[in-house]
């Protein structure tokens, strides 16, 4: 238990405002930085596909920072495996 309320508040702020922050820039890197090829642009406007409603399928670029998330989630697996497997188990 806490002496001052206003802490709880400020520690939900200190929780949750970086993961806003992280969602804003991460949406915003989503939504314009991709691999850029010499198609690009036309793949960008290129419609596909026609669906009911007014939904078009594009064949675009893959997002940059997706890209990114991967190969960081790949490497960081190996060498966790590597860096935890390598001292030996210790039960």
């Amino acid at each position: 238990m806490r002496y001052f309320a206003g802490l709880n508040l400020q520690d939900v702020w200190v929780f949750l405002l970086p993961a806003l922050v992280f969602i804003m820039v991460f949406a915003l890197a989503l939504g314009f930085s991709h691999i850029r090829n010499r198609d690009s642009g036309k793949r960008k406007q290129t419609v596909t596909k026609d669906f009911p409603d007014g939904i078009s399928e594009r064949n675009a670029p893959f997002p940059l920072i997706m890209t990114l998330i991967i190969a960081g989630t790949i490497l960081w697996a190996i060498l966790y495996i590597l860096l935890n497997g390598l001292p030996g188990v210790k039960i």
